[in-house]
Formats: C-alpha cells, sequence, structure tokens
C-alpha cells in the first residue's frame, strides 16, 4: 500500500509540473502538421492570426486602485499614451476607498478620457462589480495601478476579438526585480507563462495575469463580493460558457516585484485561498464534459494545489519503504531537495549554479507552504476580500 501512495503520488506531481506541458507541446505540434497536411491537400487554408484591420471596437481601461498615490500619475501617463484611437478608449480608475490622496491626484488630469469611480473601501470585486458594467468599452481590459503596459499592447489584445468565438485574451506580463537580476520567482515565471502560452493555443487559458487581460464587457457577470481571486475567476467562468481564452505574448505589461518575502508569503497564500474558494464559482469545468479546458484545469491547477499534500504523502509512505536500496535512494532525493531549500532560505550559498539551484528549492516549497496556509485561511473563511497594496523596492 505504501509503494501505490508513494507511485500515484510521484505521477501526479510529475504530470502536473511535467507532463502536463508536455502533452501541450505534443498537441500544439500535432495540431501545427494536421494545419499544414490539409492545406497542402487543398482543403481549408491555413488560418493566421487576425490581422486587426476591421473596425477598432472601443475599449474601456479599467484600474481597481487603492491607496496607489505612489504610481497612479506614471499609470495615468502610461494608459493615455497607448497607442490606440482616442476616441475610442476610456480610462477607468475605480478607487476603492483611497485615503492617501489618489482620488485627488487622478482628478488632477484633464484628459477627457479618464474617469474616475470612487467608493468606501469594499474590495476590489466590489469595484470591478461596479465599474465593468458601466464601461463605455466593448471589451474591457483590465490592469494594476503598479502595472506599465507597452503602447501597442492593446491594439495586439483586442485583434483577437475579430473572432466571435474568443470572449477574453490574457496579456504577457514580465516581472523585474530593480536589485536583483536573477530572483527566484523569474525562472518559475516564464515556465508559468509557456504554459499559458500553448493553453493559449488551444483556446483555453487556465487563469489569467491580472496585470494585463481583456474581455468582452457582455461576458462579465457580477462576483460574489467575497471573491478573492478575480483574476482566476472572470476569465474561468468566460471559458466555462464555451469561450476561448486566448494568449497574446505580444501584448506585454512590466511589473515589478517586492522585496518583502513576509509579504509575498502573505500574498500567495491569499492567492490559494482565493483559488480553493474558486472551485464552487465554476463548477462546469470539474466536468470531463468540458473536454480540454477541464483537462487544462485538473492538470495545471487543481493537481498544483494538492502538490503540498501529494508531497508530504510522497515522504511518509517512502519511510515505510526503506528495505529496498531504490526506495533508500528516493528518500536521500527528498531529503537533498528540502536540504537546499534550507541552504536557500539562509543564503549560505553565495554564488554559482547550486546556489540557484537552492533559491528555487525554496521558492518552490515556500509557494507550497503557502497553498498549506491559504487552505487553512479557506477551511475557516477567515481570508478578507479587500487587499492591500505590495510595498516596492522603487
Amino acid at each position: 500500500m505504501a509503494e501505490v501512495f508513494f507511485w500515484c503520488s510521484a505521477l501526479l506531481l510529475a504530470h502536473t509540473y511535467f507532463l502536463y506541458p508536455l502533452s501541450l507541446f505534443v498537441l500544439d505540434g500535432a495540431a501545427q502538421v494536421a494545419r499544414n497536411v490539409r492545406s497542402m491537400r487543398g482543403g481549408e487554408p491555413r488560418r493566421g492570426l487576425a490581422t486587426g484591420r476591421g473596425p477598432a471596437p472601443s475599449v474601456s481601461l479599467v484600474v481597481a486602485a487603492y491607496n496607489e498615490v505612489s504610481c497612479i500619475e506614471q499609470k495615468l501617463e502610461n494608459s493615455l499614451a497607448l497607442d490606440y484611437p482616442a476616441d475610442r478608449f476610456e480610462v477607468v480608475i475605480g478607487s476603492d476607498g483611497s485615503t492617501d490622496g489618489t482620488n485627488e491626484r487622478v482628478l488632477q488630469c484633464r484628459d477627457e478620457r479618464v474617469r474616475l469611480s470612487p467608493a468606501p473601501r469594499a474590495g476590489k470585486t466590489t469595484v470591478l462589480n461596479r465599474c465593468i458594467p458601466t464601461a463605455k468599452g466593448d471589451i474591457v481590459v483590465l490592469s494594476d495601478a503598479n502595472t506599465m503596459i507597452e503602447p501597442e499592447a492593446i491594439q495586439k489584445l483586442v485583434r483577437h476579438f475579430e473572432d466571435p468565438e474568443v470572449g477574453a485574451v490574457c496579456g504577457k506580463l514580465r516581472l523585474y526585480n530593480p536589485t536583483k537580476q536573477d530572483y527566484e520567482e523569474s525562472a518559475y515565471w516564464s515556465y508559468e507563462s509557456l504554459i499559458k502560452m500553448y493553453e493559449g493555443r488551444r483556446g483555453a487559458v487556465v487563469g489569467a495575469n491580472g496585470g494585463l487581460y481583456a474581455i468582452r464587457r457582455t461576458l462579465f457577470t457580477e462576483l460574489p463580493a467575497s471573491t478573492i481571486v478575480d483574476d482566476f475567476v472572470i476569465p474561468l467562468r468566460i471559458l466555462e460558457k464555451g469561450y476561448k481564452v486566448a494568449y497574446e505574448e505580444e501584448a506585454v505589461a512590466h511589473e515589478e516585484t517586492t522585496e518583502d518575502y513576509g509579504k509575498e508569503f502573505g500574498r500567495r497564500a491569499r492567492i490559494a485561498a482565493g483559488n480553493f474558494q474558486s472551485l464552487r464559482m465554476v463548477p462546469g469545468l470539474l466536468l470531463p464534459t468540458a473536454g480540454f479546458p477541464a483537462f487544462a484545469f485538473w492538470s495545471h491547477k487543481l493537481l498544483r494545489w494538492c502538490a503540498p499534500a501529494l508531497m508530504g504523502l510522497a515522504l511518509i509512505a517512502n519511510l515505510f519503504l526503506l528495505d529496498s536500496v531504490f526506495y533508500r535512494f528516493t528518500l536521500l532525493g527528498q531529503g537533498l531537495f528540502y536540504a537546499l531549500a534550507y541552504m536557500g532560505k539562509v543564503g549560505v550559498l553565495k554564488r554559482g549554479a547550486v546556489k540557484r539551484v537552492a533559491s528555487v528549492a525554496y521558492y518552490f516549497t515556500t509557494m507550497n507552504l503557502a497553498i498549506v496556509v491559504g487552505f487553512w485561511r479557506f477551511l475557516r473563511n477567515s481570508q478578507r476580500a479587500a487587499w492591500d497594496r505590495t510595498a516596492r523596492a522603487s
């Protein structure tokens, strides 16, 4: 029985982190070959991405802000400099009870495209429930106050909506750290972005980057006020309705990471609590009848959330199998991994490849520990929906 538990845990972990991405690569390659064969035989022509030459749809950029006086002016300047027809574009700043002068800074902007929507503090979800239905644009682009968008990003996102089957498009978020060129999240974020890109080619990106994504306004449905991870639930609901959720790697935004590891851990725990909460909001994606989106949801998300339990189960089961030389080596491997994570935490390694591996091991371990904390908060219903802004180095 211990052997069964060990291998089930190991295989499920291998699937969510390695085999699922590999399956995406294989499926994409097979689809490309099939398109090429049909084109060669004179069947349906090869379909490329929409050109964006049709009439430009109206766009509303909605930004939820809470005490963002340090960056709101830069955000407004960045938003108004985006390369999109001015008469088809507006910026809506939804202030969630800001008390630091954010509202006053927004009101100082005289550009008619900017609109402030203030209300008492109630959480980001309430801001979105208020601002998205009243937005003038057919397409709503959602972004964060500390996220800076590249000039052509809106055009790159919007061109996907020429396809009526597309309900949402996720942009590419590039994280940067002003003090550390090599930081733990960069490798993992690149890995996640690659998965999103291949999911997007199948129209099934499981969750968006909150810093930059776009939706059809008519597909938005009001979220429960207690929703914690709106940027996860909104695209999933659109996916559940049968629409595609695409990924546009040329629509790029930049966001600074934090140096405060305590707050970063808290942010990840908050996201984890929201992820477990989201299960009751998208029940259709749990069923095999949803097809590939269900496969992606289970493989990319649900198994990831179970990873701490699977890691613990694999370790405990391994302890009952030490009469075999093979399982002694597997236990040694697990022990070495956690030892590397500890070295990554205390910083005993100063440079080199081993330091980078230890840093990634530490990041991976703390990420899964945050899932445990988030699950506990979910069970106790103790995670607030309202968010606190994360302090940045600059």
